[in-house]
């Protein structure tokens, strides 16, 4: 026979949980444990969990988002800028016409006729705008606007900068001549005319890719243009490439 104690000295015991029925298994749980109820982990019901990682979760992107947020500086090239700064006084920049579909011109190509030559698309044409607007949203100051004879030049040149335009022969493109000694002739002469630039402003001159590649070997694409900085012994450098 057990001693009887006064319920003063009688010992304590903390009550005992009921047991709880196995719960059913959420949607996010699936994946990780496969269908089938799931045991209750320590220290909570399964459904708390979830939820509480999404909590931190949300938390955390919060915090990310805030972290990014647009008062921070961004590096140039995430905003598009290119080498837009490379324009300054002084300087020159040979742009490919804008987008004109093709290659080359049609046999029956004559001069001053714009039917008979290759012109810029709808695309190009709404290029050649951004162009201008390109300079406008910057402040670049032009000081002088020259292209090549052939329409799509003419055409990108007055769409970009309307009534500045200035046709010169020295640009116009040698595409298929097949005659190097006419070419370096041509070449040499527009590269005297880039040298002689000191602004004030900007130069633009817009012509050929087989021109501006002959000037600084860079194959440019529709509507790129190629920074330079002319030197004191007539040398042309490379400072930058831009695009609207």
């Amino acid at each position: 026979m057990y001693p009887q104690f006064p319920p003063q000295f009688r010992p304590q015991f903390p009550p005992q949980p009921l047991p709880q029925p196995p719960r059913a298994a959420a949607a996010d749980d699936v994946a990780t444990h496969g269908p089938g109820p799931l045991p209750h982990p320590p220290g909570g019901t399964g459904a708390a969990r979830p939820r509480a990682r999404r909590h931190l979760l949300t938390a955390a992107a919060g915090a990310l988002v805030l972290a990014l947020g647009p008062g921070l500086p961004r590096p140039a090239a995430a905003q598009g800028e290119g080498d837009w700064a490379a324009l300054r006084d002084g300087r020159i920049v040979l742009f490919r016409h804008a987008e004109a579909p093709g290659t080359g011109d049609p046999p029956q190509f004559r001069l001053g006729d714009c039917s008979t030559q290759r012109n810029l698309s709808e695309g190009g044409r709404d290029q050649a705008r951004r162009l201008g607007a390109a300079f406008r949203a910057r402040g670049i100051a032009v000081g002088e606007l020259r292209s090549s004879q052939w329409c799509r030049t003419r055409d990108t040149a007055e769409l970009a900068f309307p009534g500045r335009l200035r046709e010169d022969a020295d640009f116009n493109s040698f595409f298929g001549r097949g005659d190097s000694a006419q070419e370096q002739a041509q070449t040499q002469a527009a590269r005297a005319t880039l040298a002689r630039w000191r602004g004030p402003g900007v130069l633009v001159v817009v012509t050929h890719q087989v021109n501006i590649t002959a000037l600084t070997g860079i194959y440019p694409a529709s509507g790129e243009g190629v920074v330079l900085q002319p030197g004191a012994d007539g040398a042309l450098a490379v400072v930058g490439r831009v695009r609207p």
